[in-house]
């Protein structure tokens, strides 16, 4: 049975999603292609019809990942750059963020597995941080501040660096304080307490 380029489409979708959930939760090594089609609704044996190997649809994915990052960044876009700032600092460094890998955002959820990867694939990791980093270079733009893209990729770094912190030392109080000590930084550190 041949199927519409609509159908092909919509089914490759389907089957990028739970493969860039899987590999939110279980790293790139961990991912199973026979797990990824069954939970999409397919069989094992139409993988080949969508991707030529595992690690292509681990590249693919992970554009998948950084498009549903995106969406949660587009807060930053708000009129008032303080309180989209403020908003976004407050998700990324929520415990249900945290608590949430395999739908939170790639880059704490990875950085270490791709460090390893194939160059293609750390090309295209790399795309996607550095489409983060310019929302927020952007954002911190709007606010004033006299070097945006240096500041954004340390800002970047130490939200990456407390959620990896805070979900490698596990769910609890030194957990929470990873969390809540760096928000409050990072609030005091862009005057955005009085806006909130």
């Amino acid at each position: 049975m041949r199927y519409s380029n609509e159908h092909k489409a919509e089914t490759r979708q389907r089957v990028l999603k739970e493969a860039a959930r899987e590999i939110r939760a279980k790293g790139p090594d961990g991912v199973g292609v026979a797990g990824v089609m069954a939970r999409a609704g397919l069989t094992h044996g139409g993988f080949y019809a969508h991707f030529e190997s595992k690690d292509a649809l681990v590249a693919e994915a992970i554009g998948t990942m950084f498009d549903s990052a995106r969406r949660r960044a587009i807060q930053l876009d708000g009129d008032d750059p303080h309180v989209a700032l403020r908003a976004y600092v407050d998700f990324y460094l929520s415990p249900a963020h945290r608590d949430s890998r395999e739908h939170g955002c790639p880059i704490p959820a990875l950085s270490g597995d791709f460090a390893r990867a194939e160059l293609p694939v750390r090309e295209r990791f790399g795309a996607g941080v550095a489409g983060l980093t310019g929302r927020l270079a952007a954002v911190l733009g709007r606010i004033g501040h006299p070097d945006p893209e240096s500041e954004a990729t340390a800002l970047m770094a130490q939200l990456v660096g407390a959620v990896a912190l805070a979900r490698g030392v596990g769910e609890g109080a030194q957990s929470d304080a990873i969390l809540t000590r760096t928000h409050d930084a990072i609030v005091a550190r862009y005057g955005l307490e009085a806006r909130a």
